[in-house]
């Protein structure tokens, strides 16, 4: 048999088998998550389409409310886009915004700026600390956890009129501004209207209560009506990830004219991205720190103690690393002497105590003793070698005694 004809037969490559059954449980795990993640997907698409939209009839659409107000007269125009929705405000408008904190900070600001001399009303849905402080600058939002019951507490009609309704998401604090503040959460209110000589706002903190499922429990429908018809037009406006007519329109050699990619997505992809970078760290430090059993390696050839050894000596000869040579040597050699006297492991490379048990046994010179196993490196390999040979002489004299 040739020599390649061994090391092929010895090689430590991995099979195909092996392969597989080293990867297979990952591919597993990876197929589980994303099966799952379809299945909730489609589990979810039903109920997650059209959320909000005045044409979706399902689980959380609102066409149960914008019927409701077509019959008591109040045209609603549906938009998309920031330019839409600010097309043809005015005194008999109400401006429905169902998700502000999908606007971009410029956005909101152009929102800001075209609805405050409208002389209309401006209602925000669930307006949480991206977009509440811009839209109306002195207001903070704060969370209020899942919708709940709670009672109007104020003098607005359209609270009284309705009573207690399901609401929570966000509460608001206003700060010095003149606001009427309904249907409080822990102190802070969750409706919070605030009215200007060239109109008003309204922020909901919660958008719960004009869900088709919702609409009916409580005085939900009452309030919406109220809220959203005091006028005899409604835009209902669903803003959405790619609508940027506000920033495109009003950035020619603006301030804003000169944006970076990072200025151009949105601010929820930035944070997944960041999160996943986090969730990538925290494994790699959680792998890294996986230590399994120590295993046996399978070797590709058996080498024989004498030839490692032989191949260590060569090697510590190019390198003329005699002192490492000599340490080794010696330090063996107390070792083995050690457990003939008796003495413990952890006193074996002890000059104080291994040197007097030897010397006991030998009625030997105890310097001489010293030089032998504790001294320095020998000068040339002459020397190295019979620095072994007398260490040999020793153990051997040490085991026949």
């Amino acid at each position: 048999m040739t020599e390649a004809t061994t090391v092929s037969a010895t090689s430590a490559s991995p099979t195909p088998r092996q392969v597989w059954s080293r990867v297979r449980g990952l591919l597993l795990a990876l197929l589980v998550l994303v099966a799952a993640g379809v299945a909730l997907a489609s589990v979810r698409s039903g109920d997650q389409h059209g959320r909000l939209d005045p044409r979706s009839a399902d689980r959380y659409g609102s066409r149960a409310v914008a019927e409701l107000l077509k019959q008591r007269g109040v045209s609603i125009r549906v938009v998309t886009t920031l330019d839409e929705a600010t097309t043809g405000l005015g005194p008999g408008t109400t401006l429905l915004v169902t998700s502000p904190d999908l606007l971009a900070p410029q956005q909101q600001e152009e929102l800001r700026a075209r609805t405050a001399y409208s002389g209309g009303r401006t209602v925000l849905l669930a307006a949480g600390p991206p977009s509440a402080g811009t839209l109306v600058p002195g207001v903070r939002a704060r969370s209020a956890g899942p919708a709940t019951t709670h009672a109007p507490q104020c003098s607005l009609p359209a609270a009284r009129r309705a009573g207690p309704i399901e609401t929570g998401g966000f509460r608001y604090a206003a700060g010095d501004l003149t606001t009427t503040a309904c249907f409080p959460s822990d102190g802070l209110p969750t409706l919070l209207l605030f009215e200007q000589e060239a109109g008003e706002t309204v922020l909901l903190g919660s958008s719960d209560l004009l869900h088709n499922a919702r609409l009916g429990k409580q005085g939900n429908a009452s309030l919406a009506l109220q809220l959203l018809g005091s006028r005899p037009h409604l835009i209902w406006y669903l803003p959405s990830l790619t609508d940027t007519g506000a920033m495109t329109e009003h950035d020619g050699g603006g301030e804003h004219a000169d944006r970076s990619f990072t200025d151009l997505i949105p601010q929820g992809w930035l944070w997944g991205t960041l999160q996943l970078v986090l969730a990538a760290v925290l494994a790699a430090i959680w792998r890294a720190r996986r230590l399994g059993p120590l295993v046996t390696e399978r070797l590709p050839v058996a080498i024989r103690a004498s030839e490692s050894a032989e191949g260590r000596a060569r090697l510590y000869r190019r390198t003329n690393a005699r002192g490492r040579a000599a340490d080794s040597l010696r330090c063996a050699t107390r070792a083995r002497i050690a457990a003939l006297l008796g003495v413990s492991s952890r006193d074996a490379h002890s000059p104080a105590t291994l040197i007097p048990a030897v010397s006991t046994r030998l009625d030997g010179d105890e310097s001489r003793l010293r030089s032998l196993l504790f001294g320095s490196p020998p000068s040339d390999d002459a020397a190295l070698v019979q620095l072994a040979d007398q260490l040999d002489t020793l153990e051997r004299e040490v085991r026949t005694s």
